[in-house]
């Protein structure tokens, strides 16, 4: 059975409410596990957050690997994380298996 362009369009929908209510923020410190087994990925502030956990859940591996190529995506480094804990930062974070997908307060 083939998917109609309103069904599909449909289903990004209901993925990004459901990732929407997914998102919450959480200390630094919560996520110290993730990072250990390096499953933390940062994600820039220009872009949304939700947006890429959606691309991360559809497999969406050019878009992904655009951002990386474009720094827009990165692991998080050592450095950032100890800033992080020293400061016990907030972060914004959504899960998108088996990433851990974070994203600094954006500057108001």
């Amino acid at each position: 059975m083939m998917t109609t362009q309103a069904e599909s369009a449909q289903e990004q929908k209901l993925l990004h409410a459901k990732l929407n209510t997914e998102t919450s923020q959480i200390a630094w410190s919560e996520l110290l596990r993730y990072f250990a087994g390096g499953l933390v990925i940062v994600v820039s502030s220009d872009l949304d957050l939700v947006d890429v956990a959606a691309r991360f859940s559809i497999d969406d591996k050019t878009t992904v690997e655009q951002w990386l190529n474009a720094g827009k995506l990165a692991k998080a480094t050592d450095e950032q994380a100890t800033v992080w804990l020293e400061a016990d930062t907030l972060l914004w974070a959504v899960v998108a298996r088996p990433w851990v997908l974070v994203q600094e307060n954006k500057p108001v």
